[in-house]
Parts: structure tokens; sequence; C-alpha cells
């Protein structure tokens, strides 16, 4: 079996299709990962066949803009308007993106050598209208989920969506997303016609149903266990668990690092990822407050923009002062488990790392999905409420890891969560399901 991958964002949107890349090869078959050029990284190291495209949108991480829609969630009429503004700074890029996607599509199905070459199946990240791709090639699409919003369901309503609803409407909450890849119908029609000779079909913009109208088989990398009940998912639709990209096998620690680890108690960690508001230095600020205020060690990861604590005393980036350890960043699979407890904004990616690791966690959501899974950790007993970034203290911040290191029953239950999400072996699983559902046909 050929795979072909598709997905775009920053790290965490693109680590565990890598992941799923990873797991094709160990159980035989092929795979090319279409992905962000900044991220080849990624592939690298494993030996996964890469294609590079345009990082888009990612180039405006650091854009004033991005900023304050991440500090708003969106919310309220300061937060559509900065809302629209995003969409139209992104959607030229989008288009470099979409293009590149069209190029690799093109080559493979040029090929009749070379890893890649007789693509059997698409697969590719919901917000990549990737299905037009997959047409071209005459394989199916398969839809591959990272967050709970793609697939419309009456057990809760849409995560990314910043309003409180009636349980009757949750279903129609799941709109809004189908509206959001309708905005990049204009892209993909004219890639259809221009680049991939398809015809004006119905349906084509739905990447839940295949161009025959049957309903496309997905992938949800994420843990059933962790949702609400009752889940209500029709067959087609597959939730694996998460998918894991372990360590690069050449990867070593720095001797700093280990060193501060050897040198006392289990320290906590503290990242927020890419994710940063409009002054990211006034949550490093905050965080060395409440690290300090808990009475705990500390390993800051300074990630991308996310936390800065670049004016801390004495303290330069991957050097150690007293209790806390700065980095940039590390394989979460080797640290987390070596952490008392783990500090992050909520992103998907981190937060199946941390239940991975089987330590309590403290929460500080910023955007889209993260408040819903900050939330769902509380629920499961992991982590205490959540610290929304947009009210962060230092005193709250410091209470809350104060009791994320003490509480037997958040330590018990996150050792029960890790146990479990381990078991799952989502990427593994989800190799699985491809293998069924191309017999299937």
């Amino acid at each position: 079996m050929k795979v072909l991958i598709y997905t775009h964002g920053t790290r965490g949107d693109v680590q565990p299709f890598a992941a799923l890349a990873l797991a094709l090869q160990r159980a035989g078959h092929e795979a090319v990962l279409a992905a962000p050029a900044a991220m080849a990284s990624l592939a690298e190291p494993y030996g996964i066949a890469f294609a590079p495209v345009h990082d888009g949108p990612n180039t405006l991480i650091d854009d004033p803009q991005i900023r304050q829609a991440i500090e708003t969630n969106y919310r309220g009429p300061r937060g559509m308007q900065v809302a629209l503004r995003v969409m139209r700074a992104s959607k030229p890029l989008m288009a470099h993106v979409l293009d590149d996607m069209a190029a690799v599509a093109e080559t493979l199905a040029a090929s009749t050598t070379g890893p890649g070459a007789g693509v059997d199946v698409v697969v590719h990240a919901p917000g990549i209208p990737a299905q037009h791709f997959a047409e071209f090639l005459g394989v199916p699409a398969v839809p591959a989920a990272l967050q709970p919003v793609w697939v419309p369901t009456a057990a809760f309503r849409n995560p990314v969506l910043p309003l409180r609803l009636p349980r009757a409407l949750n279903r129609a909450s799941y709109l809004p997303i189908k509206l959001l890849l309708r905005s990049f119908g204009g892209i993909a029609d004219r890639l259809r016609k221009e680049r991939l000779n398809l015809p004006r079909r119905r349906g084509r913009h739905d990447i839940l149903r295949r161009p025959d109208g049957r309903a496309a088989t997905v992938l949800q990398a994420f843990s059933r266990h962790l949702l609400p009940e009752p889940l209500d998912y029709p067959a087609h639709v597959h939730t694996t668990g998460f998918w894991f990209l372990p360590a690069p096998p050449t990867w070593q620690p720095p001797a700093a690092l280990t060193g501060f680890l050897a040198g006392g108690p289990p320290p906590v960690y503290v990242g927020f990822g890419s994710m940063a508001g409009t002054d990211p230095a006034r949550i490093g600020h905050v965080v060395t407050e409440a690290i300090g205020r808990a009475g705990v060690r500390a390993v800051l990861a300074s990630g991308w923009g996310g936390l800065q604590v670049d004016d801390l005393p004495h303290h330069p980036p991957g050097g150690v002062r007293e209790e806390v350890f700065v980095l940039e960043q590390a394989p979460h699979d080797w640290l987390f488990p070596q952490m008392a407890a783990i500090v992050h904004h909520g992103g998907s990616g981190t937060t199946a790392a941390a239940l991975a690791s089987g330590r309590p966690q403290v929460l500080c959501p910023f955007v889209a999905d993260q408040p819903f899974w900050a939330a769902r950790m509380a629920a499961a007993g992991v982590a205490p409420e959540p610290r929304p970034q947009q009210r962060l203290s230092a005193d709250g911040l410091a209470a809350a890891i104060g009791r994320a290191v003490a509480d037997p029953s958040l330590i018990k239950a996150a050792q029960h969560q890790g146990q479990v999400i381990r078991g799952e072996r989502g990427a593994d699983q989800a190799v699985k399901i491809l293998e069924s559902a191309l017999r299937a046909g």
C-alpha cells in the first residue's frame, strides 16, 4: 500500500501525520508526507519520504493580527473582525500551499518508479481539501482529524465554537466547519479546472463524501475515552487513539538538561508551543512568578514564541539558574515522564503526550479546541480546573501547580489514563483501518 499524506500548520498539526507515515513504514507500506517545508525535520530522521510545500499561513505566526486572534479567541465583535482579517491574510498564502500540493499529486501521477509512485490512498488533514487531489489520482481520500470538530455528533457541541448552546443544537453547531471549508472553494475550483482537469460536480467540496456519494472513511486521531458520552459516530468514522511520533533515533538530550533533571526532585514542565497572545513576555513573567510561589523546580520550554523568559535574571536560554531550566524544545515522549506535572496550552498533540506520560496536568488554553481539551482533562480527573490565558495570574497558576504535584487523586487518575492512552496504539490502529478500507473498496 502506498499512501500520500497531506497536512499543514505548525508542529502540532504535522507531527501526528509523521507518526502515521512512520507506522505505515513499519507495517511494510510506503508513505509520502506532503507538509510545510519548515517541517522537514519531522520526517528526515525516520527516512520518511517528504514533499515540501509552501509554509503558507505559518509565515504569519508573528503577525500582530494572529496574536490578537489568539488572545480574543474570536469572541465578540472585535474577535469576529480579527477573524475576518486573519482569513483575508491567509487566503492568498493557502493558494500557494494548494498549488504546491497539486504539483505533488501531478508529479506522483507521472511517476512510474520511486517513493510514492502508484498511490493507493490519500490521507489528509480535513482543513486541506486534498479530496480533489485524490480524485485526480483516482484513489480514495481519507480525512484524518486531530480534533473532534469535523464530524457532527449530538454528544457535544462543536469544540471550536466559542458559544454555549442548548444540547438540542449540538449537531447543528458543526455547520460552521462546512462553511469554513467552502471559503477555499474558489481556490479548489481553479485547481480542478486549470491543473487537475476535473469536472465541476455536485458535492465536490464535501470531505466526508466520496465522488460517488458514498461516505468516506474517516480517521480521528484522538482517544474515544476522553469524549463525552453517548457517542453516536457512524461506522465509517474510526476514533483510533492518538498518533505518537517517538523521539528521533539519533536524538540525545543536552548534558546540561540531564544534569538538571538528576540534580533534584522531578520538576514541572511549562510550555505553550507556538501559541502566543499579544504579550508573551507577560505570560513568561506570570509563569516564573508562579513557579517561585509554588516552590517547585521547573523546565520552561520557550517553543515558537509561546513563552518569553528572556528577562529572567542571569538565565540564558539553554542554561540553568537555581531551580529553573530553559530550553527551546525536547521530545515530549522523553521529557514528560520525568516531570512532576505538565503545564501547557491544551493543543491536541501536547495534551496527548501529557496523557501518555501518566503525569498530572495544568491547562492554560488560548483558542480553538484548546478550551475543549482543557475541560476534558478536568473531567477525566487528571487536571485542576483550567486557567485560561486571558485571565492567567501568578497566584492562580501557582495554586493549580501546587495541586497537580501533590493531589493523590490527580496523580492516580493520570497514571491510569496514561496506561489507557498508551495501550490504544492509535497510529497502528489507523494503519489497520486503511488496510481494511482498501480491501473493501
